[in-house]
């Protein structure tokens, strides 16, 4: 089924007002998220809105002292905590927090696991936030964020019509190491009429998350479509998103090639050695991630 793009919007627009339970986020991020946003603001003013929250505030003082950061000494402080850290992770560590909720969705079918899913959006993000590193891009938070964040779109499709998605892993034909046979975006386009690209997109915008959010969300799968400007987060998350699928780390249904296009790699100045590199750390700094996050 091909639509027209009035069609698509529209069918985009009744999915993310049919799940207005998903849609909204927390009070508290909400706030955060202002404040980041806002150049005005500061450390303080931003420990006055997570001091209300304790169990974010316990959250921001496990991943300071967490060998993810890796800084020194103990910080029992979460003023010290969000100074040491910086408001953009403060931020993401919000954001993360009211993420893994949506991703409590337990088995959908037997092939698809909301879970499955939670970790590989955790792989793809530190693999996004390595990637960053290598390239001295000056955006580890960023990646790490649009990482988490990249396949959202199907916990869109899963919340707002469970059996079009299990018929479209369904006509996947997965095999026994666990790879689709067929294009998960076609088959989305023929049940639904929009792909997960652009639920999440459209999730995005809803939430008022910056530009390039709403990029990586509705173009990883094709991050040389975007303008060359645009495309720098996107392009680190569609690798991010090619080395958790080839070590199979969680959901990989939506990429039947695991290879990285060659010209995706040169576009953003990746070697091969690199993404070696990214593959040999990954496993550990995951581990780090999952306890942050759990």
């Amino acid at each position: 089924m091909s639509v027209s793009a009035a069609d698509r919007q529209a069918i985009v627009n009744e999915a993310i007002q049919g799940i207005s339970h998903i849609a909204t986020l927390p009070e508290t991020t909400l706030k955060i998220i202002e404040l980041v946003e806002d150049p005005h603001s500061t450390a303080q003013d931003l420990h006055q809105v997570v001091s209300f929250d304790p169990a974010l505030s316990t959250r921001i003082l496990k991943v300071v002292n967490s060998a993810f950061y890796g800084l020194p000494g103990q910080i029992g402080s979460i003023n010290r905590a969000i100074v040491l850290l910086g408001l953009n992770a403060v931020k993401n560590i919000a954001i993360a927090a009211s993420l893994a909720k949506l991703f409590r969705g337990g088995d959908l079918c037997p092939q698809f696991n909301a879970k499955d899913l939670w970790k590989h959006s955790i792989s793809t993000a530190v693999a996004s936030k390595l990637v960053a590193d290598k390239l001295k891009l000056g955006l580890p938070d960023e990646a790490f964020l649009g990482g988490l964040l990249h396949d959202i779109g199907i916990v869109v499709e899963m919340q707002h019509d469970r059996q079009k998605l299990i018929d479209v892993i369904s006509a996947l034909e997965i095999d026994k190491e666990g790879a689709p046979k067929h294009d998960m975006l076609v088959l989305e386009e023929k049940a639904f009429g929009a792909t997960h690209q652009d639920f999440g997109q459209a999730l995005c915008e809803k939430w008022k998350f910056p530009k390039a959010f709403s990029f990586v969300t509705g173009r990883h799968h094709d991050p040389l479509s975007l303008a060359e400007e645009n495309r720098t987060l996107t392009s680190v998350v569609y690798i991010a998103d090619h080395i958790a699928a080839t070590l199979n780390l969680g959901f990989r249904l939506d990429i039947a090639d695991t290879a990285i296009d060659p010209a995706v790699l040169e576009d953003l100045g990746v070697t091969e050695a690199q993404v070696n590199e990214i593959i040999r750390e990954l496993p550990a700094k995951i581990e780090e991630a999952e306890s942050l996050l759990s």
